[in-house]
Parts: structure tokens; C-alpha cells; sequence
């Protein structure tokens, strides 16, 4: 099979919503009037992001998942993507599975693959991905203000369980293991809740690296700082079996996936109606960086904040 028939056969689908899709040098692709456009990339490696042996349906959805996720940090819409994958070899069975984890995901927030590239060698897949959102309204990092309460949405710290399982630093059972892979494996990312804090959140980031760590962003972007109170961070039942690991793996174990984001304190009430599973978790503070409190109101020491390539 040769590079264009792999790409007709697995990755070539109409595109209405763009000019020019799949097929030329390039895709031509038009923001709406009142639109601004919100471009993120991120890069999947091998044996980095996932293990060689991933399912290739979960690998496909994680793939696309990790991108519609930074777009929902902005409150942005999707609109379009593009692909470019390395591979071993032309992999049919594969790449039949790959693409579709990718396309049944793509098809829930109505996005189009509009190009991308393909080469032999070590697999890496990246995706960048193309949102709409109305001028002045996306939502960003620097916006935080003194005052404002600190909010997560979902659970943290599942996927890093499940990860710290497969790597041999914890055994779980089968029922836990079942109960967290879903995490680590297919994160849902969280683009209904982005669209509905435009008006209400001041700053917002997806949770990707750990939550001391991107938290970490909007402080430096807005020039305040947190207090985090730990009893409030929302961990599951599974990991609350583990409280050795919930400081490890809710603070800084990644691959969340949720949002982070900060509000108001006077519209607190406001976010019981999002139909979301959301915790306030803490207040934006004068100064800078992060505090961790306990119950009693006295500072954690934490040891590493948020994962680092190279570090």
C-alpha cells in the first residue's frame, strides 16, 4: 500500500465545512464572520506519550482528545484538524482501528479532517487542530484576579493511577484497574463545559501535566498567586484507597485532560447550573506561586509539580 492509498483509504472524508480539504497542497479553510481563529499541536511518541502496544482505537480517540482538550481551555469551537503520523510500517489492520477511534471522536464535536502528511519511521502522531472563537471572548491564562475561586471539573488523578499500575508501581485490582484505564485510555475532553465559562471564568487551562503544574501557568500569566485547600481536590473512590498517591497523582500525575480554570467569587452559584461535575478548590491570592493547605490550614510540602520532557 502505498503512502496516497493509505491516506485515501483511512483518512480521506468530505469536508463541508471547509473550501479545500484532503487531496491538495494545502487545505483552504474560512473563520466566520465575528470569529477568531485557535490553533494548538501536540505531539503523541511512542514509548513517550503511550506504549508501543496501545490499542489503536483508544490510541486514535487519546490522539484527537489531547487537542480538542487545549481547545477547550479556550472556550473555542471545533472546526478542523490536520494529521501527521509516522509508521513503521502500512499497517492495514491498524490503521483501520487508528482512524477509526479518531473519526467516531471527531464526529461527536462535529470536526473535520482537512489534511496532514504520512512517512515511514518510529510511530509519532500529531495533530494540529483548528477552533473558532467569537472575538474577545476566548478564554485565556492571564485573566485571573484576586479573589477568585480556583475550579476543576471531572476527577484527577485516575489516569495516573492507572499509569503508575502499568509501570509497576502499584498493583491494582482488576476492578480498580477497569475503573481508571478509561481515564488514562479515552479522556473526554471537556468542550460543552469551555464553551459555557465564556462570561463567567476569568482565566482557564486544560489539565495535561498535573494540576500544580498548569495552575502554575495561569498564576504566572495573571501575576497573582493560590492557595489549594487538599481536602477539596475531587479524587475518586479508587484513588482514595491509595492516600500515599492522591498528593502524587491528583497534584501532578497528568493526563486529566479536565479544566482549571478561576471565577468570581460572586458567581459561584452561577456554575451549579453547568450540569457538570465541578469542585471549587481553592481562591486566586495576592503574590505569586502555589500554596497546598491541609485541614488545618497550614502548608504541604510537595515534592515535583507538573511532568517536564526534559526534565
Amino acid at each position: 500500500m502505498s503512502e496516497f492509498d493509505l491516506i485515501r483509504r483511512h483518512f480521506t472524508r468530505a469536508t463541508p465545512g471547509a473550501l479545500l480539504g484532503v487531496g491538495d497542497d494545502a487545505a483552504l479553510l474560512q473563520v466566520r464572520e465575528g470569529f477568531v481563529l485557535a490553533v494548538s499541536s501536540d505531539m503523541l511518541v511512542a514509548g513517550t506519550h503511550f506504549f508501543p502496544d496501545a490499542d489503536p482505537y483508544l490510541l486514535g480517540h487519546k490522539t484527537l482528545a489531547v487537542n480538542l482538550s487545549d481547545l477547550a481551555a479556550m472556550g473555542a469551537i471545533p472546526r478542523w484538524a490536520t494529521l501527521a503520523i509516522s509508521l513503521p510500517q502500512a499497517d492495514d489492520i491498524w490503521l483501520e482501528r487508528f482512524s477509526a477511534g479518531f473519526f467516531a471522536l471527531a464526529d461527536q464535536h462535529g470536526l473535520e479532517l482537512v489534511g496532514g502528511d504520512t512517512t515511514r519511521g518510529p510511530l509519532n502522531l500529531c495533530v494540529t487542530i483548528f477552533g473558532e472563537a467569537e472575538a474577545n471572548q476566548a478564554l485565556r491564562r492571564s485573566g485571573a484576579k484576586v479573589g477568585d475561586e480556583v475550579w476543576v471539573s471531572g476527577c484527577l488523578g485516575d489516569a495516573a493511577l492507572a499509569l503508575a499500575h502499568l509501570q509497576g508501581r502499584v498493583a491494582l485490582s482488576d476492578s480498580e484497574y477497569n475503573l481508571c484505564a478509561p481515564s488514562l485510555h479515552q479522556p473526554q475532553p471537556r468542550v460543552a463545559l469551555g464553551r459555557a465559562l465564556r462570561g463567567i471564568a476569568n482565566s482557564a487551562i486544560d489539565v495535561s501535566d498535573g494540576l500544580l503544574g498548569d495552575l502554575a501557568h495561569i498564576l504566572t500569566a495573571s501575576g497573582v498567586g493560590a492557595e489549594i485547600e487538599f481536602v477539596r481536590l475531587p479524587v475518586s473512590a479508587t484513588l482514595r484507597g491509595y492516600p500515599e498517591l492522591i498528593s502524587t497523582c491528583a497534584l501532578s500525575g497528568g493526563d486529566d485532560y479536565e479544566l482549571c480554570f478561576t471565577v468570581p467569587a460572586a458567581l459561584h452559584d452561577a456554575l451549579q447550573s453547568l450540569g457538570a461535575q465541578l469542585a471549587c478548590i481553592g481562591r486566586i491570592v495576592a503574590g505569586s506561586g502555589c500554596l497546598v493547605l491541609d485541614a488545618e490550614g497550614s502548608s504541604i510540602h510537595l515534592k515535583g509539580a507538573a511532568y517536564d520532557h526534559f526534565r
